[in-house]
């Protein structure tokens, strides 16, 4: 719709319903008053929108408070039997689906280990699918969209390229998914969405970073979530955040991208295991809280290769925050302390730069695909 055309009545009134179902999700649980209060809209407008919303499953009635003078009112709060969001991701090795309700809490929650550097989509597909039909079933709500998290660079609904899965390459990623999917959920929205991108967005929402951020996001690969001004930064295209791929040293080993020298060469949760002398995350973190020698002096040098790059984000774009995530949280304060010393050494202004751990861990980027379903029903 052009900017300098008027809305129409249907454009403002879906406006305000969103409107609505946003004071309801803030203020929960809230009176029909003070909907109008909050949104300026009159009183007549709100209990005709919150009828829709009442109709529609989205919002329930509690039951009214009693001790007072007058007519008690009912208040509203988001339906916990609503519609729900279905989360789905695709890593390099291991798949998840969660579902969350309406007001992002976790219903039911799968993680599995399936290996797809040797594959192509259809396998780990397979497996995000029938691990959503347990989730599905055990959350019992109606599932209202699939929000789709890969570790690459999306385009619109094409996964362009992922480096760690040679196999990925210009793949129509939503359309797949919906086939394979739809015997599960039927015939309900798909988005994707690049897995950083979406944790970041989880992050954001579990509180704590603030509206300016760069999240990073360390497994196999390492990628970048940015948040400026409280909404996620893409770039022209949708693409940016792909940390992994910076060069931190430009004699360094080869990297699956064709480059060399790229950042995830050094700290990829993989070259800490091998740096470690350790198998697993499982097995580096367990070192990493006893403080074997190995380990921590992996930890500081993969912190220092970290700080390098991030340094040269956070000067760029005038971040005060750094938010270390996917594995990274389970390593501990050597990694977390070598990338604080590291931008403290290099950023250019004076003030701190705030290195915090996740919130959310690994769960992240599940949870933000999951979520990013009920955002698209709140935003109406």
């Amino acid at each position: 719709m052009s900017a300098s055309l008027p809305a129409g009545q249907h454009t403002v009134r879906r406006h305000n319903r969103a409107l609505v179902l946003h004071t309801v999700a803030a203020d929960e649980p809230v009176s029909r008053a003070r909907i109008a209060t909050r949104t300026g809209l009159t009183r007549g407008t709100v209990s005709s929108l919150v009828e829709e919303l009442l109709a529609a499953g989205l919002v329930a009635e509690l039951a009214a408070a009693r001790g007072g003078t007058g007519r008690p009112a009912n208040p509203l709060e988001l339906n916990r039997s609503g519609p729900g969001g279905l989360g789905v991701e695709i890593g390099v090795d291991a798949v998840g689906a969660c579902v969350v309700d309406l007001t992002g809490a976790v219903r039911a929650r799968r993680v599995a280990t399936s290996d797809h550097r040797t594959h192509g989509p259809a396998v780990g597909l397979e497996a995000a699918a029938a691990l959503a039909a347990d989730v599905v079933a055990e959350a019992g709500l109606p599932v209202t969209g699939v929000g789709l998290a890969v570790p690459g660079v999306v385009a619109g609904n094409v996964l362009e390229r992922a480096p760690n899965l040679p196999l990925w390459r210009d793949v129509d990623i939503v359309a797949r998914a919906a086939a394979v999917l739809g015997p599960v959920v039927g015939d309900v929205p798909v988005t994707v969405g690049n897995e950083a991108d979406l944790a970041a967005l989880a992050e954001q929402r579990a509180g704590g970073a603030g509206d300016d951020f760069l999240y990073v996001s360390g497994g196999i690969g390492v990628g970048a979530g940015i948040v400026l001004g409280g909404r996620l930064f893409g770039g022209s295209g949708g693409r940016a955040g792909e940390l992994g791929h910076v060069v931190v040293d430009p004699a360094g080993p080869p990297c699956t991208c064709g480059g060399q020298g790229c950042l995830e060469r050094a700290v990829g949760v993989e070259e800490l295991c091998r740096a470690a002398g350790v198998d697993d995350l499982d097995a580096l973190a367990a070192a990493a809280d006893r403080g074997e020698p190995a380990t921590d002096a992996a930890l500081r040098a993969a912190g220092h290769a970290l700080g390098v790059a991030l340094a040269g984000a956070v000067n760029l774009l005038d971040l005060p925050t750094v938010v270390l995530g996917g594995g990274y949280p389970r390593l501990g304060a050597v990694l977390r302390g070598a990338v604080a010393d590291e931008l403290a050494r290099r950023v250019v202004w004076r003030s701190p730069v705030a290195v915090r751990m996740s919130a959310l861990g690994g769960e992240a980027a599940l949870r933000g695909a999951a979520m990013a379903v009920v955002r698209a029903v709140l935003d109406g």
